[in-house]
């Protein structure tokens, strides 16, 4: 079967599986904080390790961007600063009391931007984030999101002087008209700039964040945006679908009309360009949607199959808990996934009471687990070991039917009780982990959820 037929066919509303179960089928909307804190006790109980990655969500924004999906809150009010960071660091005292002995091994400032902090701000969370010996200095991973505009030496110098050596500037697509339809504006020079003051600095990981499926966007704008990243040689690239969701995100993904985004074949084609471009040019293709140089610790994580993924992306720390601090943050103790309040006003108010802020999450059983396991391997690997246990039979020839499609197209074998998504399939391994899922095929609904897959 041909390409064009293959998108056609699977071409579905589907997760991106950063957890699973996936957060629209988390069964606890109003979870409390002993559960969670349940919850962690078990993690610390059956993985015998105070290691915890810690993402940390910096949500404002001076301007929207009509493409984003995150949470954020836009103003140009910069005197919202402090009362933020401050809420921070009594969030991460909330914890500390709880468990003392806690360990950040991995650190990512995510948003929103980071940088319409001042670094005098990152200053003062870094500083009290770390000032309690909950950071082993030789072997945490720090990173940060960065927006070429109003990234300063200053944010720079102040972040690696705590030891940040991975920073991902957000670019979207260089082509001037893609920037005004998606209202996120940057110049190549610009960009040029801050790269090369960042590997000045010290910076070993360099990442560049990119979108495919924009809209007014066609291969001449891709392939401009990948022979202007090239120019610049980052470290890792991230090439990320564009998800539209517009019932979800509301008008911010009204900017625009629908017909001017590319859609199935023609989105797709957008991607295989840009990774021919890439792999051209000695670049590993790792999971879904990412590239690193050869030599790039993430590269090595994933042909020695350590590559990680959680709610921060793909990692190479592969720690069993995650902790998520700030508005809308959500945290993952592997038994439990919750959810901090998504409102400023909400979360700030629970925080400043001496409370955790969740207010929804999901605990997971027996079965969460195994699917977990398989989706995480999926997606990190591109295969899956299928359990012996003869309790999981029934759920594994639910599995193997809904793959009889995939591996009759050659998208997946079956071999030697392994699923392996072949070369050609990996276009389609959100559809392969589809066929695990088990509650979206129980799920009936006239309301879209997902992005297509494709």
């Amino acid at each position: 079967m041909d390409e064009l037929h293959l998108i056609k066919k699977y071409n579905v509303a589907g997760p991106r599986y950063t957890s699973y179960p996936t957060v629209p089928f988390w069964k606890e909307p109003d979870l409390k904080s002993e559960s969670w804190i349940n919850s962690i006790k078990e993690n610390l109980k059956e993985f015998h390790s105070f290691d915890v990655s810690l993402y940390i969500h910096l949500p404002f924004c001076e301007s929207l961007c009509t493409f984003c999906g995150c949470h954020k809150r836009i103003t140009k009010n910069h005197a919202v600063e402090t009362p933020y960071i401050d809420t921070l660091l009594k969030e991460w005292d909330l914890y500390l009391a709880l468990f003392p002995d806690l360990k950040i091994r991995e650190l990512h400032l995510g948003g929103g931007t980071p940088t319409f902090f001042a670094a005098s701000e990152l200053k003062r969370l870094l500083t009290g984030l770390f000032g309690q010996g909950s950071v082993d200095h030789q072997k945490v991973e720090l990173g940060f999101e960065a927006h070429p505009n109003n990234t300063t030496a200053e944010h720079l110098e102040t972040l690696f002087d705590f030891g940040f050596r991975r920073v991902s500037f957000g670019i979207q697509d260089y082509d001037t008209k893609v920037q005004q339809a998606i209202h996120r504006y940057q110049s190549f020079i610009k960009v040029k700039e801050v790269h090369e003051l960042a590997r000045e600095i010290g910076y070993t990981s360099i990442s560049h964040d990119l979108v495919y499926g924009l809209p007014k966007q066609n291969k001449r704008a891709i392939e401009h945006t990948i022979l202007r990243t090239l120019e610049l040689w980052p470290d890792r690239i991230s090439l990320y679908g564009y998800a539209h969701v517009p019932w979800i995100k509301g008008n911010g993904q009204r900017g625009y009309d629908e017909s001017d985004l590319p859609r199935d074949v023609e989105k797709r084609e957008l991607y295989e360009l840009a990774k021919e471009m890439l792999i051209n040019e000695g670049y590993i293709e790792i999971g879904m949607d990412h590239f690193a140089l050869r030599k790039d610790p993430l590269a090595i994580a994933f042909k020695d199959q350590s590559l990680h993924r959680n709610f921060m992306g793909y990692t190479t720390k592969s720690t069993h808990m995650m902790i998520g601090l700030g508005m809308s943050a959500i945290s993952d103790s592997w038994f439990a996934f919750s959810q901090n309040d998504k409102t400023l006003e909400t979360y700030s108010a629970k925080i400043n009471r001496g409370e955790l802020a969740i207010f929804k999450g999901h605990l997971l059983d027996e079965k969460d687990l195994l699917i977990r396991r398989h989706i995480l391997d999926l997606m990190c690997h591109f295969e899956t070991k299928l359990s012996t246990e003869h309790q999981w039979t029934e759920m594994y020839e639910d599995v193997l039917e809904r793959l009889k499609p995939m591996i009759a197209d050659s998208l997946v074998l079956l071999q030697n009780n392994t699923v392996k998504v072949t070369e050609a399939g990996t276009a389609f391994v959100r559809n392969c982990c589809m066929a695990f899922d088990q509650d979206i095929h129980r799920h009936i609904s006239d309301k879209p959820i997902f992005s297509q897959t494709i």
